[in-house]
């Protein structure tokens, strides 16, 4: 029996409708940019395993540092231990955000990371003993699957079967020329009863890649600020030099209260939460009062394996060569987006740093569930490449060491589905 028939006997795959799916296509290796299947095709992986891997498959410095710290420490309750991995981390990512972030407090992904963000700014006020519940956060954002991360995101058919049991967010526009007065005045009006403003920075990645300007985001944060609204930056997505800058945050003025990380965090090689914050939130909390405790944890918080992966994939990170992969990668994107740009079948193309979003001409359906997006994710494919279009919308976010080669194949295929489909 094949991989592919087992998987089916057992297992319930993600954002998957396992009646109609095709069987899932088993790898069983990665080796920088590529992923091999068990029949021996090979998949440049352009879309980075869902955004997580910066440095390549199976890279064998993080593997290395993995190994000898399961020789050391495997794991450790966090509740009144610590370990070296996790001071170290800490103290070096603080290094590199803004000079505002103080403290940083693990878990285990993405949506855990919002989950704590938000738990912070609510519990932040109520220690201070004002109830501010509602939150703010952009129309289509997406900050994860867990409850409270789905209710600051936007709803949709992802949401539908539970928008009933989650909470009340005042959900605005995106930030440009012509709402951006409109939107201050409408958070000013609700101030009293915000408690923070959550947002992906710059890029809003499940929505299709929507992108919009630094200046009216910061003037967002800087009113907000100005309000005595918490700010919440979700770079789960962003950070660690999606954006071309290390992180999203750096290309405003404006300092976020809390960061949230995770995918890239780690390298893309596993599992992995983590959300800092201000000293003067870190300071609501400090009481003799034990009812002003953060009663948040997870069973593997900072797990040393995580804390190893995550500091050797920051100091590939740091190279130098990495910026200078982004740099070429951001330089080919350009090129390639300026030579499509106006072709019949191309309605717009967006970039970011090293994320280049294409949306197809079709007409009024765009949705993500149209027959589109699987003809092109099998067209795709079919050629031996991952993209994993989001509707309409196919985007390139490859590891940074991929290739001038592998880059110029997959603008190539791209050129060739503009034509044909």
């Amino acid at each position: 029996m094949s991989l592919a028939d087992r998987d089916l006997k057992v297992i319930w795959h993600p954002y998957t409708q396992m009646k109609t799916a095709q069987p899932p296509i088993p790898i069983v290796r990665g080796e920088g940019t590529c992923l091999y299947a068990e029949d021996g095709t090979k998949y440049i992986d352009a879309i980075s395993s869902w955004w997580v891997n910066i440095h390549g498959h199976s890279h064998p410095y993080i593997a290395k540092k993995i190994a000898e710290q399961l020789t050391v420490l495997e794991h450790v309750i966090f509740a009144g231990f610590t370990h070296p991995g996790a001071v170290e981390l800490a103290e070096r990512l603080l290094a590199l955000l803004p000079n505002n972030q103080a403290k940083a407090f693990y878990s285990d992904n993405g949506s855990t990371a919002v989950e704590v963000a938000i738990k912070m700014c609510l519990q932040y006020w109520h220690n201070k003993g004002e109830e501010r519940t509602k939150i703010i956060a952009f129309k289509n954002a997406y900050h994860g699957d867990t409850f409270g991360a789905m209710s600051v995101s936007g709803r949709s058919a992802f949401t539908a079967a539970f928008d009933s049991l989650l909470f009340e967010v005042e959900f605005i526009d995106l930030p440009d020329a012509e709402n951006i007065e409109t939107l201050k005045s409408q958070i000013s009006d609700l101030k009293s009863q915000i408690s923070s403003f959550i947002f992906e920075p710059l890029v809003q990645g499940s929505a299709g890649m929507v992108m919009y300007e630094a200046k009216y985001l910061d003037e967002l944060m800087a009113h907000c600020r100005a309000e005595g609204i918490m700010l919440i930056a979700d770079e789960v997505f962003t950070g660690f030099g999606r954006t071309g800058k290390s992180f999203a945050c750096e290309h405003v003025a404006t300092q976020p209260d809390i960061m949230c990380f995770s995918k890239g965090l780690t390298g893309g090689t596993m599992a992995f939460g983590l959300t800092t914050c201000t000293q003067e939130i870190y300071d609501a909390f400090l009481s003799d009062d034990k009812m002003k405790t953060l009663f948040h944890g997870h069973s593997y918080t900072a797990n040393p394996i995580a804390c190893a992966a995550a500091l050797a994939s920051l100091d590939l990170f740091v190279d130098p060569s990495t910026q200078q992969n982004i740099d070429r990668i951001i330089a080919k994107h350009q090129i390639f987006a300026e030579s499509v740009e106006g072709h019949r079948s191309i309605r717009s193309t967006r970039q970011t740093g090293t994320i280049l979003a294409l949306e197809w001409e079709t007409g009024n359906n765009t949705s993500y569930f149209s027959g589109l997006r699987d003809k092109l994710y099998h067209y795709f494919l079919d050629r031996g490449i991952i993209l994993r279009p989001l509707g309409n919308i196919i985007y390139i976010l490859p590891p940074y060491c991929i290739t001038d080669t592998e880059l110029d194949y997959i603008y190539a295929t791209i050129g060739q589905a503009l034509d044909e489909i």
